[in-house]
């Protein structure tokens, strides 16, 4: 998997905008570049597992250009990694 980019998950949050929608953040341990991953929640029946770590492609990639920001999702990578592996169900 040499083409593609190990992100840790950094924050889950709940859509202002649509209903039932879940925004999964992920990023790099020093916190430089980001991945978000959408779901729509359509039922109790509808699993599907978040995992710990993602591998993305760099095309969907983004930078983070806010340092506070930046700083918060490098802490967040870095405990996630200390304490899960990647495939762990979180």
């Amino acid at each position: 998997m040499a083409d593609t980019v190990r992100m840790w998950l950094v924050e889950r949050t709940y859509s202002d905008d649509e209903q039932n929608m879940v925004i999964l953040t992920y990023a790099t341990p020093d916190g430089e570049r980001y991945f978000r991953k959408e779901r729509a929640l359509t039922s109790f029946s509808d699993v599907r597992d978040t995992t710990a770590a993602v591998d993305a492609e760099p095309a969907n990639v983004g930078s983070v250009d806010d340092p506070a920001e930046r700083e918060r999702y490098a802490a967040e990578a870095e405990r996630m990694a200390a304490a899960h592996a990647p495939d762990d169900v979180i």
